[in-house]
């Protein structure tokens, strides 16, 4: 495959949805050939997933369920949308993927790390992202950035949130060429330039 898979992972409010919509503008003017895209989503099936997953609040899902409905998602994902972008030679940028996965279910949902990741690894058919782009932001600050329209997981208590952070920092300790991480909180053009900078390395 010619094209390249880039993924950003971050807590709430850490501007993920910011810093992908500017790399995608900038790479675009570039002539870059991008998808962009999300998880869950991106699909028809994963659009329906997410709304289940996020905001159907008269819905309760037990832990198993949701992480189930993750790797649905994922596996329909990689299959109809990722692989065959990449086969084309684009450069997909992808908001949340399979480290989100392993931290909000693995860590997060006490499933374990090492587990989802093997199920992940499953539903992505082996896809690893070629970079991983991680906004590090303090739980509690992130929390007030959010939205006051929370989705169920926004809407977890502050310790589940600081846990998250933990899984990711390990993440990147365990992969540290490919999990790579940028303060969140400095400007948006520091981020979106050391974005960049981190994106030419692999192009």
């Amino acid at each position: 495959m010619q094209g390249k898979l880039i993924t950003f992972e971050g807590g709430e409010g850490a501007g993920k949805t910011t810093l992908i919509e500017a790399l995608f503008s900038h790479l675009k003017k570039e002539g870059k050939n991008l998808l962009k895209t999300r998880a869950p989503g991106g699909t028809k099936t994963g659009e329906a997933i997410r709304d289940l997953l996020l905001h159907k609040n008269d819905v309760s899902l037990a832990a198993k369920t949701e992480l189930l409905l993750f790797l649905a998602d994922r596996a329909q994902h990689v299959q109809e949308i990722i692989l065959p972008a990449l086969k084309k030679g684009e450069i997909v940028l992808c908001d949340r993927f399979n480290d989100s996965t392993v931290a909000y279910q693995g860590e997060g949902r006490g499933f374990g790390m090492d587990k989802v990741y093997d199920l992940c690894a499953f539903a992505a058919s082996a896809l690893t992202p070629n970079l991983t782009i991680y906004l590090d932001l303090d739980p509690k600050l992130g929390l007030r950035r959010a939205s006051s329209n929370k989705d169920k997981i926004e809407s977890e208590a502050l310790a589940f949130h600081e846990k998250i952070r933990q899984a990711f920092h390990q993440i990147a300790k365990k992969e540290p060429n490919r999990f790579r991480i940028i303060d969140a909180t400095q400007t948006k053009e520091t981020v979106l330039a050391q974005a960049l900078e981190l994106i030419y390395d692999i192009l």
